[in-house]
């Protein structure tokens, strides 16, 4: 079992940041590996980010150069910081736990980018 809770998303404009923020806990296993997602209205729900303990980082083609993801082990938190963000970007963002064969999702946060 893992529980997610994300903070930290809201309404910016054109080219201004935003970090978000998920506190991971339970089973440690599931939480070695955090990363986030996003799901604009009427599109699929698509990986931004995912950043595993001690190991490599990556990043959607539309994420890279822009968003940054990191992780405080010693707090279970993993961070999203989105610099420049554009129209586009505009989404209900998840923070996501793989663990064993399922997927473990907080409740969604959304970040809206006016022009």
């Amino acid at each position: 079992q893992v529980h997610l809770v994300e903070s930290g998303g809201g309404l910016v404009q054109a080219g201004g940041s935003l970090r978000l923020s998920c506190v991971a806990s339970g089973d440690t296993i599931c939480i070695a590996a955090l990363g986030w997602y996003r799901q604009a209205p009427g599109q699929e729900r698509e990986l931004v980010a995912v950043a595993i303990t001690r190991g490599p980082t990556n990043y959607a083609d539309s994420a890279k150069g822009r968003f940054t993801i990191s992780r405080d082990n010693a707090k279970n938190t993993v961070y999203l910081q989105m610099n420049n963000l554009k129209p586009e970007d505009t989404a209900v963002y998840y923070c996501n736990a793989p663990c064993y064969t399922a997927d473990y999702w907080g409740q969604g946060i959304q970040v809206t980018v006016s022009s």
